[in-house]
């Protein structure tokens, strides 16, 4: 049995350019409701957790980072030096599919613990997101949508990419309602490499 093929094979830079429009297109298709709601809970929180697993996990770990750059106490589930989650802290979870069963198991301890919770999936409807108080939908191909074949990309990649987008811009706009300054981003960026 052949493998399935792009129907168009394209060079490097019609791929490039056909990402790129990708992501444009599912960003723009992002509630502006739901975004304004994450910033608020993300200023509202004492501290703010991050999870996942695979490459959404790798994509909060950016946006945990860039959280910590902006001034917001943020922590990595999973690494040693991450602190127990209380009453007061927000759980942030990705997950494409809304189906991965570590990530609901991280989010129902959470919530156990009264920490709020919020996932960015590919699925409203999912487990993930209806154990959540908080959901960000993110208009893309997910893992597992195999009946969908609008993207040329690999599966999952358009919704990473639009999840490592939407935290850059997340953290743009808490920048502003914080007033941190870019030269205050720097102070805070590692120094030790």
């Amino acid at each position: 049995m052949k493998e399935h093929l792009p129907t168009k094979v394209m060079n490097e830079k019609e791929y490039v350019g056909a990402v790129s429009q990708e992501i444009s297109e599912a960003v723009g298709k992002f509630d502006q409701g739901e975004l304004a709601a994450l910033v608020e809970a993300i200023l509202q929180a004492d501290r703010v957790f991050v999870c996942g697993t695979g490459r959404s996990l790798l994509m909060l770990q950016a946006f945990a980072m860039r959280l910590m750059h902006a001034g917001v106490a943020a922590y990595v589930v999973g690494e040693t030096i991450t602190p127990a989650i209380i009453q007061g802290d927000l759980l942030i979870a990705g997950s494409g599919s809304g189906q991965t069963q570590t990530t609901l198991a991280m989010i129902q301890a959470a919530a156990a613990r009264g920490a709020d919770t919020a996932v960015i999936t590919g699925h409203r409807t999912s487990p993930v997101a209806e154990a959540c108080d908080l959901v960000v939908e993110v208009p893309a191909q997910v893992t597992g949508d195999a009946a969908l074949t609008t993207s040329v990309q690999l599966p999952g990649s358009l919704f990473e990419q639009c999840l490592l987008v939407m935290a850059d811009a997340l953290v743009l706009r808490l920048m502003a309602r914080l007033g941190t300054t870019m030269a205050e981003m720097r102070t805070r960026h590692t120094k030790l490499e």
